[in-house]
């Protein structure tokens, strides 16, 4: 949930400035240029990049960064906030520099909404990474009006801060270009019942949904024990809800879990059908097509890759945590790969936010 202290216009003031291409942080250890990466950012203790901070209110931001080094070859991508991925690793050649740009969503708690892993830190977080990361110029300016893509979900899209596990919403912002704000509500643990009856969730998402907003609802996982009737009017109920705010909801059939039958084949239970014997995915896709609305069909594509993959090869998508290896939460390569599929079904379905995906090579070298 975001929580305003101070307007976007006061944020601007003394944040938005650049570093003229070629001069570039890439050792650790080295000086840092002058201008706002000097005044906002630190090398990493360990060596492994850049932390760059600034002191902001929640809100929707855009970040300009100018990647590469006039010296040296460089390898870049940018992390944000709660280990959200904005920009995979990018190659540069010795004397080559790449401009990106990404909108980010800046909110208290840091991660999921309703805070079970505490408030984060304040402000904007940026986090240069890569195997030779290198930043030549930086810049920061508030966005109040970008369309804003909400993600309405349970753990297997949460952004996870304290933990190894990742969500596919955590990873989508990285196949969106600037100007779409992902701002995802996704809670551990949350159903259509949770997502409802809970103070933190619904009920505290629909007032920041504005006309044109779009509204993705994957809740499936934890409606282990929801009968069918239950199930539906709850989805019901959440697209009445974003439709009275003018915005646009968009089902999303949810991951299938890691469980193959003596034939390579996921079992019903991996395919979200639950314990009373309710096809969740199926429920959805129903509902969808009555209310005339899109569906992306997650649990088809998911399957579909797990299958082409094998029950051995398709546990590298899968967390590895302290009680075993999951067979629902997925780790970050998993999750990008998910929500690779995410993406890639906006575009298919013409969605708003399919304006804003990235094309599958950018080469803005300079």
């Amino acid at each position: 949930m975001r929580r305003f202290g101070r307007s976007l216009a006061a944020a601007a003031v003394g944040l938005a400035a650049t570093v003229a291409p070629g001069t570039a942080v890439a050792a650790a250890g080295a000086p840092l240029p002058p201008g706002p990466i000097a005044r906002n950012c630190t090398h990493n203790a360990d060596g492994t990049g850049l932390t760059c901070s600034f002191n902001v209110p929640p809100g929707a931001y855009q970040v300009s960064v100018v990647l590469g080094s006039r010296t040296a070859a460089a390898n870049t991508g940018l992390e944000v906030e709660a280990n959200r991925s904005v920009i995979a690793p990018v190659t540069t050649r010795s004397g080559h520099t790449v401009v990106r740009s990404v909108t980010v969503d800046v909110r208290t708690p840091e991660s999921m909404p309703d805070g079970q892993e505490g408030e984060g830190t304040p402000g904007l977080q940026l986090r240069f990474t890569g195997s030779a990361p290198a930043l030549a110029g930086l810049r920061v300016t508030p966005c109040p009006h970008a369309p804003r893509l909400f993600v309405v979900s349970d753990s297997t899209a949460a952004d996870w801060l304290n933990t190894v596990q990742r969500g596919w919403a955590q990873e989508l912002p990285q196949y969106f270009g600037p100007g779409l704000d992902v701002a995802n509500w996704a809670v551990s643990g949350s159903s259509t019942v949770s997502w409802l009856h809970s103070s933190t969730l619904f009920a505290a998402l629909k007032p920041q949904v504005h006309s044109g907003d779009e509204v993705l609802i994957q809740l499936a996982h934890n409606d282990k024990t929801t009968p069918e009737d239950t199930y539906r009017a709850n989805l019901l109920s959440l697209i009445d809800g974003v439709r009275s705010r003018g915005g646009r909801p968009v089902l999303v059939t949810p991951p299938v879990r890691h469980l193959f039958d003596a034939n390579g084949r996921i079992t019903p239970t991996g395919r979200i059908v639950n314990s009373l014997g309710v096809d969740l995915p199926a429920v959805m896709r129903d509902v969808a097509q009555l209310q005339d609305i899109p569906l992306l069909d997650l649990t088809a594509d998911s399957e579909t890759l797990l299958e082409q993959l094998g029950p051995d090869a398709s546990w590298q998508m899968y967390a590895d945590l302290p009680a075993g290896r999951s067979q629902t939460h997925f780790n970050a390569s998993g999750a990008t790969t998910v929500a690779g599929l995410v993406a890639r079904e906006i575009d298919r379905a013409h969605l708003p936010a399919a304006g804003f995906v990235k094309a599958s090579s950018e080469a803005d070298e300079q």
